[in-house]
Order: C-alpha cells, then structure tokens, then sequence
C-alpha cells in the first residue's frame, strides 16, 4: 500500500473486505477444458440414487445400486442396476458396459471406489489386484480419478445426472421384485436417452458415437474375462493353504512362506514372488485336502505310495524266497497296513546289507519257519545267511515189537 495514504483512505469494512476477497477467489478457480479423442476413455461411477427391489415372498426392500459409464469423445451411455457396489459387481458392470459398447477404449477413468482403488493417492495410486488383471486381459489402462476431484470426471458426473433424471426419476413409482426386472426396464430408456439430441452438438449421443467413437475402440478379446479374486495366505508345516475350509497343497519347499491366492470359479492358482508355484481345480468340499503327488517331499511321497501290491512287486525284484517272505508277513496281520511298518524294515535291511544277503536269508528264515523284522535283522547281523541250514531229520521209530520178526528167525 503507498505510503503517502492516510489509514483512513484504504481501511475497509469487513463486508467490503469479504466481498473483495470473494471477487478475487473466483478469479483463481480456473477450469481447463477437457477434450477427447474418439475411442480414448470411458469414464465409470455409480449414481448417487438407488433403486428399490422388493422380495416377492418375504416383501422385503433391498437397495440396487446403478452403474454408469459412458464414452468421453461421443458422451455414449451406458446403465445397469447390480446388487451392490462390491468388486465382483464392479467388474461385471464393467464387461457388461465394454460389450454394449462394441469395444475397448485405451484407458478405464473410474472414482476412487475402494473396490476398484485400494490406496486412493493422489499421484501413485493403488489398484485392487483383480481390477488390474481386468485391465491386463483387455489391454486397457486403468487411471483413477484424483481424491475430491470431480472435474476429472465430469463426463460421467454428467451422465449420471442425466440418468437419475431421465432414467431413474421415471421408474421411481414403479415396484421391481427382481434386478432382472428393473433392467429390463431400464434399457428401453436407456436406448432414449442415447437416441435424443443434444443441443451442444445438433445430433444425439448414438450418432455421434457412431462418428467418433466405433471405429476407434479396440476389439474385444476373444475370451471373456474371467473374474477372480486375491488374497494373502501362509503356507502351513503340511504343505497346504487354507482357502474357504479346503486345504490345497503347494510345494513343500514353500513352508512358512507368504503366498497369494487367485481364485476364480473353478480354478484356485498359487503365486510366491509373482511365480506361479501350483495350480488346483477348486473344490467346495468343506475340510478336505487337495495335494498333489509332486507337492510332498519324497518321504512322504513313499509312504503314501505303500500298499501291498507294491510291497510284492519290490520283493518279487529281489528274489522268490523275500516275496515268500512278505507274503507270510502279511498272512500274519489282520490287516495289510499293520505290516506296512515291518516290510519298511526289510527294505532298509536291503539297503544295509544288499538285495543278496536279504534273499539269502529270507531263504533261510522259510526254511526254519520264522518271519517278521526281527528275526531277518539277527540272522543279517550274526552273518547267519552265510551259513547252510542243517535240519535235524527225525529217528526212525524202533523196530522191537513181539509181532516182528528179528534176523535170527531167518537164520
């Protein structure tokens, strides 16, 4: 302020100083005006106003929440009710909104919804993992809004209006027991909206979609997106994770670690350090183990495998007295597996000693009548497989009887 004016020249009232300020403030708030090229993005929001279903039986009210999109070059509208605004519903109303469209713009603008936005940062933010694979399968890039920007989006912001009044506003009357119902009602409309002029542009948003827009989308991919959710798991000292009361098995070498989980509707995927480390059809079997043979470490793997037939083919290798040998053990139990634990025996003596030395004296332990762990180790230990077996051949009843004649008769 110069200083050649007296403090009564420039004193202001504090009204006179609010309406200056006010003045100048509105002269800060500059907005720059957006524009799209044709196939460039499509903004996304639900509306603020829901949409009333009525349970046919129990006549109770759930709230349907309305989905928004539209194109930003040519304002093209897209609507639909879904149950609510989780992450499952989120992304199907994006597939659904991308095939009313025909194709695939370059890049996604949504709000910062938590279901499609984890950390809603103003210059880095975060987006839900099965959102990014969305944006991954259709070859799109997804870029959020700015926190409490709504200018970023003021397409949408736009649509949505239009919708809650030319959409909602005419069904609000009207009572839906099914969300098929009301979206059955909403697309005639919808095809109303899309079908009138605007006055900004002297043609409609169906028109001008068709001139800027069409050609410029990418094409849809072949297969539709499959949806899919993530979460955190540790890997157990059995080798498996927990996913909804189903244990499935992941290399056992992974113990202890942290490893995220994909699930979709019929395939469970397993990542560690962004590799994919196992593969599971999914199972809704409460309790249960999924494992897979090359999941377990060897030992495991070996005693899982153990039955009797295997039993017998390992002792036929070696030799027809040890098969005999495993055949009396098992005639000794009343069940297979009790025996499980004594042929394991004898296959750690083969190991010891040799395949040879254990036929040897499986040869000798049949010829006594003996079988089991035990009485192989003694004779293996003792060398008593090197040694031939004597049998003791029982006398021959005695010849004195009063009816038998002795040599001296003869003579």
């Amino acid at each position: 302020m110069p200083n050649h004016l007296d403090r009564g020249d420039w004193t202001l009232s504090y009204g006179q100083f609010c309406r200056r300020y006010n003045r100048w403030k509105g002269t800060q708030k500059l907005s720059m005006r957006q524009t799209y090229r044709g196939g460039e993005k499509m903004l996304v929001d639900y509306c603020g106003m829901t949409m009333s279903l009525t349970h046919l039986v129990t006549g109770e009210i759930t709230q349907a929440q309305i989905f928004v999109a539209c194109l930003g070059a040519s304002n093209y509208t897209f609507a639909e009710a879904t149950e609510s605004q989780t992450l499952a519903n989120w992304l199907g109303s994006h597939q659904r909104a991308l095939e009313f469209f025909g194709g695939v713009p370059e890049e996604i603008i949504p709000d910062n919804l938590k279901s499609g936005v984890t950390d809603p940062c103003r210059y880095e933010p975060g987006i839900n993992r099965s959102y990014q694979g969305f944006a991954e399968h259709y070859h799109v890039a997804v870029v959020p809004a700015r926190p409490k920007a709504p200018r970023d989006k003021s397409k949408v912001e736009k649509a949505v209006q239009e919708v809650e009044r030319q959409i909602l506003a005419r069904l609000r009357n009207q009572t839906f027991h099914r969300l098929s119902d009301l979206n059955d009602a909403i697309r005639p409309l919808l095809d109303q909206l899309n079908n009138r002029t605007m006055y900004a542009y002297g043609m409609s948003r169906r028109e001008l979609f068709e001139q800027v827009d069409r050609d410029a989308l990418k094409p849809l991919p072949k297969y539709p997106f499959v949806f899919a959710t993530w979460k955190r798991a540790k890997v157990s000292p059995d080798y498996h994770i927990s996913l909804d009361t189903h244990y499935y098995s992941v290399p056992y070498w992974h113990v202890g670690h942290q490893v995220m989980v994909k699930t979709t509707e019929h395939l469970v995927e397993v990542f560690y350090d962004n590799q994919r480390i196992a593969t599971h059809a999914r199972s809704m079997t409460p309790y249960r183990h999924t494992t897979l043979d090359h999941h377990m470490p060897p030992e495991h793997w070996a005693y899982k495998r153990q039955s009797k037939e295997t039993f017998l083919a390992w002792a036929h290798q070696i030799g027809p007295h040890t098969h005999t040998q495993v055949e009396t053990i098992f005639k000794s139990k009343d069940h297979d597996e009790q025996a499980f634990r004594s042929l394991k025996g004898l296959q750690n003596l083969a190991t010891r000693h040799g395949s040879e030395r254990l036929e040897n004296a499986c040869k000798r332990a049949n010829t006594l009548g003996m079988s089991g762990y035990r009485r192989l180790k003694h004779i293996l230990q003792h060398h008593l497989d090197q040694t031939p077996v004597f049998v003791e051949v029982p006398a021959l009843p005695s010849s004195d009887h009063e009816n038998v004649r002795g040599r001296a008769y003869y003579n």
